[in-house]
């Protein structure tokens, strides 16, 4: 999804292009965060260079957290 821009020679885009923008932002920016925290992980850094190691262990993360959930 693109974010609105102003046209030329506009000082801003109207109102509900703004209010558009931000709600995007908003979930880009939920997003951006999960990436960064995966990034972190260890199990995600060790295995990214094996075939379909990243695969395997989102397959396993997701398992782990349906887990939790259920209780």
């Amino acid at each position: 999804m693109i974010p609105h821009r102003r046209s030329k020679g506009q000082a801003e885009p109207p109102g509900w292009q703004q209010e558009h923008n931000r709600s995007h932002e908003q979930v880009r920016a939920r997003a951006e965060h999960a990436f960064a925290r995966m990034k972190g992980w260890t199990i995600l850094r060790d295995c990214r260079l094996e075939g379909d190691g990243v695969h395997h262990a989102m397959l396993g993360i997701a398992r782990l957290h349906n887990l939790a959930l259920v209780g």
